[in-house]
């Protein structure tokens, strides 16, 4: 138990959709008084690095209706029920790109929004990235384009701001890092 913890009083659901649901939490807090609390639920998402054999990282652009732009990133996904991570990241990869793999290795998993949401991210890097035969098919209202780029580019994007969310901004500076060691 954290010094800082803060106990729900009361819970009143607002929204219950598809990836999120919302719900308000009365708390009281460590000094006694009480608050509300906005919280987010989200089953948690996994996010893969694609990496080709010539040291390209694959990407895809896609529309962000919440940003009103196109963004490009990582390869991504929401956990389904009951699912696992790896499982996930396989299964977005394939997907998305059109690429399956035989070497996944996971590298970390962060809070994307503590302050008012609980959606945990699992980072995945991919290598010996193999063209599927017959890609399957994205979800029906997913329109996304393949990029392969450098390190380079990818940091040029990060400038431009066409990569643009942490998961990304995340993968480049790791690959970055692991160039300098």
């Amino acid at each position: 138990m954290s010094k800082f913890e803060e106990k729900t009083i009361n819970t009143v659901k607002i929204f219950d959709g598809k990836v999120v649901k919302l719900q308000v939490d009365e708390v009281t807090l460590p000094n006694g008084k009480q608050s509300t609390r906005e919280i987010i639920k989200h089953p948690g998402a996994v996010a893969v690095i694609p990496m080709t054999k010539e040291g390209k990282i694959v990407l895809v652009e896609q529309f962000r209706k919440p940003l009103e732009k196109s963004i490009v990133e990582i390869p991504a996904g929401k956990l389904e029920p009951g699912e696992d991570p790896q499982e996930t990241a396989v299964r977005e990869l394939e997907e998305e790109t059109g690429y399956t793999t035989k070497s996944l290795t996971k590298l970390t998993s962060f809070y994307s929004s503590p302050g008012f949401a609980d959606e945990i991210m699992h980072i995945y890097v991919a290598k010996e990235l193999e063209k599927l035969v017959e890609a399957p098919s994205m979800d029906e209202d997913e329109f996304v384009e393949i990029l392969e780029v450098t390190l380079e580019e990818a940091k040029q994007m990060v400038e431009e701001l066409r990569i643009h969310d942490a998961k990304t901004n995340y993968a480049v500076l790791y690959l970055e890092m692991q160039e300098l060691l």
